[in-house]
């Protein structure tokens, strides 16, 4: 019988998470492969994301934060993305659309250049997929699943069954591969998980008026609607989060009659909405693993979290994971201790789970307080908006925590202090 291939780390998933992790850990000894249930290969994969890139806007983007661009520049991916093309906003603007309250947080009041970056996820995953394609100790294997996971062994290490016959012996697995998992159900952890009762709508649209470098969200009893700006001043990408009969009916909508109900939600805060490219939906549902870690094994990203996108920190929590989760085990590494140990990985686990149970937290209590038809509600979340608006510390702390700017944040995250 063939020896299962050895190998150090496999991280199963080639999305930013996951290819993230592999560029944070690409000098550390480990050999590292990363396992891809798609069929294109990286190269190709780099071509296609800049080639859809000039076909014109994904439809999915980030707002990125300062603490991730810090562990992106760590990464040696942020230059990359600034070659290609990303969004700067320097502004925020939250209202209640069903009474009186409204903040603005604006990067002047902070002195710091912007508030954080709109960058769409094809270019984010087309810079990482560039820098893992310049390591040498990262393998990429692109048309593979796991099909069976041993448990761990006395020293940590499990042995995968590929879809393609083969064997592996890995020191450590780590689940980046979604939402639904299939390499976290492997490794025999739970999740908690329900549904928000919304559906989410994102497309690219264009605007008479200016995006002014704004971030802009409407909350109605229905649910946030989020226009987010694009580098081209006309152009803003949205995320309409609403209930699933609503989202229907406006999935149904023509182009125009889309465009004057998106204008009419938004109380033509950017004058007419001209144009809408096409429109994409998807369920929200919020997960949460019972644990992220096992011996030899740890899952990150959405594999681990999921939450509501009405503050667009998902894919800033999995980068935090992957910095977490990387210092563990630069950390262990160095002091030559057996890294792969659940004793070792429960150091992310601690870092990490209770960050993101807080944030999960945050954002369905944010739900809760905006679904509210209650009068005394409305009263106490407009008058509470109001007041932050005009007590300038407490929002400035607000902001600071959101932009990664100060909290408990991974050692990779952190901002340098200047001199």
């Amino acid at each position: 019988m063939t020896q299962p291939i050895e190998t150090d780390l496999v991280i199963v998933g080639a999305g930013m998470v996951g290819l993230t992790l592999a560029a944070l850990l690409a000098d550390s000894g480990l050999k590292i492969r990363i396992l891809e249930s798609r069929e294109i290969e990286p190269q190709q994969a780099l071509a296609w994301e800049l080639s859809q890139r000039e076909k014109g806007y994904d439809p999915r983007v980030s707002a990125l934060t300062v603490a991730s661009q810090q562990v992106l520049s760590v990464a040696g991916v942020w230059g990359k993305i600034q070659q290609m093309r990303l969004m700067p906003y320097r502004a925020m603007d939250v209202w209640d659309g069903e009474g009186t309250g409204q903040i603005r947080f604006d990067c002047t009041e902070l002195h710091e250049p912007c508030l954080g970056h709109i960058v769409e996820n094809r270019v984010t995953q087309a810079a990482l997929t560039q820098q893992i394609a310049e390591q040498n100790n990262v393998e990429f294997s692109t048309g593979v699943e796991i099909v069976e996971m041993t448990e761990a062994d006395a020293d940590s290490q499990r042995v995968l069954t590929l879809n393609n016959g083969e064997q592996c012996r890995v020191r450590c697995v780590v689940a980046a591969d979604g939402a639904l998992s299939s390499t976290r159900r492997l490794a025999g952890i739970g999740m908690w998980e329900w549904d928000y009762g919304h559906h989410a709508i994102v497309t690219t649209v264009t605007t008479d008026k200016p995006n002014r470098a704004t971030c802009w969200q409407r909350f109605t009893d229905d649910g946030p609607l989020a226009f987010l700006p694009l580098p081209e001043d006309g152009l803003s990408s949205i995320v309409w989060s609403t209930s699933p009969d609503h989202a229907k009916a406006l999935m149904a909508l023509d182009e125009t009659e889309f465009c004057q109900a998106l204008e009419q939600a938004f109380e033509s805060r950017l004058g007419k909405v001209l144009h809408a490219d096409q429109r994409f939906v998807f369920p929200l549902r919020q997960r949460h693993a019972r644990q992220y870690v096992k011996a030899g094994f740890a899952a990150i990203g959405d594999a681990a979290h999921t939450i509501h996108p009405l503050a667009g920190q998902g894919v800033n929590l999995g980068l935090m994971d992957a910095a977490a989760l990387a210092e563990t085990l630069l950390d262990s590494l160095e002091k030559g201790v057996q890294w792969n140990s659940e004793f070792q990985l429960r150091h992310f686990q601690r870092a990490r789970q209770s960050e993101n149970l807080q944030m999960a937290a945050t954002m369905e209590g944010f739900k809760q307080l905006f679904n509210s038809t209650e009068p005394l509600a409305r009263l106490l979340r407009n008058s509470g908006m109001n007041l932050m608006n005009r007590f300038s510390p407490v929002k400035n702390h607000l902001v600071q925590q959101a932009m990664g700017l100060s909290g408990n944040l991974p050692r990779l995250a952190r901002r340098p202090i200047k001199d």
